[in-house]
């Protein structure tokens, strides 16, 4: 295709060349100086023969090229710019060939006379910038696109040379200035404001400090094209992705999903843009409609596991966890060396109670992934699931070790309440209590510590006091709390306040959705205490009804019972 392209190029210059030779044989005009109408033929000929000399040079400088011989074919494209420096054309075009195989120093010359006489373009001018620049000499560099500027005001081109090359000699607010002064052009068209809105995007990239300024002015130059209703999709397309860039997606979306309708023939770019209406809304929260587009997405491309992710992300945050395991699974099927997709998976698994899953996951991980903090949490995780705390242990030690060593923000509150909860279930009660303390070090208003920590010391008798004061903070946190209001009851009865206690777990079963085992024995406890026989028998034949438990079923059988 690039062969062709020049051999294009060649023909269209052929073709040229043949119209001037014909306008070369028709009949001069009369004139009153038969000495001029005799010389006009012989210097059309002249200049007709130039013309042909620099098409053939160009010729053979194709062919050239065509057969890899590189540095003929350079000497043949400037023989024919020689031959008709007048060209513009072809002065840009071998200019530029001359930049691709690095010999500027070459096209520097070739622009320089092409600008001797006086009336080049300000395209000329801007090249001219860009090969000053290339060779290191920004002054001069300034010069030319200036003078690029002032020839072409509406030639974009000229701008982004003036503006990169004032970047490049860290004169930031001239640059400003410059896309400022290019925003004033009355008469400009689409692609020239959309173009001043990027040059405006790359200045922020520089100088984000002017982010909120600078921003502004981009999103004039994007809400002026809008209102010039650009027809071409490839410009609205750019229009959406400019203002989308700039944060501004009501607008993006706005022009991006007619465009929908307008790509169907290209797949790549509908897919692009779905992909934008996706992000869009789901950094609105919008999930219904970020839904829509993805699901579209894979309906066309059914291996995309970018938007199998995304669908999984979705599915996840909406609680639909086995929903979320499955499109996550389609992930790493369309795409296994993506790791984020590995842990993403653990977790849904976790939620949806398949810790076995979750295992076999993060075993697949372990099979193409270094060890990581992840891996080890999320299997100390799904090894406590399991009941086997001592594994869960010694994985939460090694993501601990990790963790230290590369990662110490992971080392949060709750990461180490998850290790107390493994230590004490685990028997390993010290342990345990040490975790507990250090995840309220870490964060002090906690409920779920809080309590957790104050009923295993009510459930042993220990510090009730302390305990009696963390459960009452949890309590205050979240005071419909049917666990908290348990756990309150429970450390009063051990303080020996049976009523108190009383008061407590009756609000905590009012609250409770489904019958819990452990609320109903605590409560028969406290009915003995208050010496209310039939009421403790009721409360533990409840419990017992949940779940069998022989400590509950003695309590019954015992003829100490009440």
């Amino acid at each position: 295709m690039y062969a062709m392209n020049r051999r294009k190029n060649f023909w269209v210059v052929a073709a040229v060349a043949g119209s001037l030779l014909a306008d070369g044989c028709r009949s001069a005009p009369k004139s009153a100086n038969p000495g001029a109408v005799a010389a006009k033929p012989a210097m059309e000929k002249a200049s007709l023969q130039k013309l042909a000399s620099a098409h053939a040079h160009y010729a053979a400088g194709v062919v050239h090229e065509m057969n890899d011989q590189t540095e003929l074919a350079l000497a043949e494209f400037q023989r024919a710019a020689k031959e008709d420096p007048d060209n513009e054309t072809l002065i840009l075009e071998v200019s530029r060939r001359l930049v691709q195989y690095k010999k500027p120093e070459q096209a520097l010359e070739l622009l320089l006379a092409a600008t001797a006489h006086g009336n080049a373009t300000g395209e000329i001018y801007a090249r001219l910038g860009s090969v000053y620049a290339r060779l290191e000499r920004n002054e001069e560099a300034l010069t030319a696109n200036r003078l690029a500027v002032k020839k072409s005001p509406h030639y974009l081109p000229g701008y982004q040379s003036l503006f990169l090359s004032l970047l490049q000699a860290q004169r930031g607010e001239e640059a400003l200035q410059v896309l400022d002064a290019a925003g004033q052009l009355v008469a400009a068209n689409a692609d020239f404001l959309i173009g001043i809105a990027e040059l405006y995007q790359h200045y922020l990239a520089q100088y984000p400090t002017q982010r909120e300024a600078v921003q502004a002015k981009a999103v004039a130059m994007l809400v002026r094209t809008e209102a010039l209703k650009p027809a071409n999709p490839q410009t609205r397309l750019r229009l959406a992705d400019s203002l989308y860039a700039l944060g501004d997606a009501d607008r993006a979306a706005a022009i991006y999903l007619p465009l929908l309708d307008q790509t169907e023939d290209l797949p790549l770019a509908r897919e692009n843009i779905r992909a934008r209406l996706a992000d869009i809304y789901l950094r609105g929260d919008d999930h219904k409609r970020a839904r829509a587009q993805l699901e579209a997405i894979v309906h066309d491309d059914p291996a995309n596991a970018q938007a199998y992710y995304f669908l999984g992300s979705l599915a996840y945050d909406e609680k639909r966890w086995a929903e979320a395991a499955e499109l996550l699974k389609k992930t790493l099927l369309f795409n296994p060396n993506f790791e984020p997709a590995y842990y993403d998976l653990t977790a849904a698994q976790l939620a949806a109670n398949d810790a076995v899953g979750a295992l076999a996951t993060l075993e697949r991980a372990r099979g193409k992934f270094s060890q990581t903090f992840l891996t080890e949490y999320l299997t100390a995780l799904a090894e406590g699931r399991q009941k086997n705390y001592t594994e869960a242990i010694r994985h939460y030690t090694a993501a601990e070790v990790i963790a230290r060593a590369s990662e110490p923000k992971r080392l949060t509150a709750e990461f180490y309440f998850e290790v107390g909860i493994a230590f004490e279930r685990n028997g390993e009660l010290a342990e345990g209590e040490k975790h507990f303390e250090r995840a309220l070090e870490l964060k002090p208003e906690f409920p779920e510590a809080q309590n957790y920590l104050g009923y295993m010391w009510a459930e042993r008798g220990e510090k009730l006091d302390r305990a009696r004061d963390l459960i009452e903070k949890a309590l205050k946190a979240e005071p419909k709390s049917a666990a908290y209001l348990d756990s309150m009851g429970w450390v009063l009865f051990k303080l020996n306040q049976p009523r108190e206690a009383l008061r407590y777990l009756l609000q905590a079963v009012s609250l409770t959705e489904e019958p819990d085992a452990t609320l109903y024995d605590h409560l028969g406890d406290i009915y003995s205490a208050l010496r209310q026989p039939e009421q403790a028998r009721e409360a533990w034949s409840k419990s017992i009804a949940v779940e069998a438990s022989d400590v509950v079923r003695k309590k019954l059988d015992s003829p100490q019972a009440p």
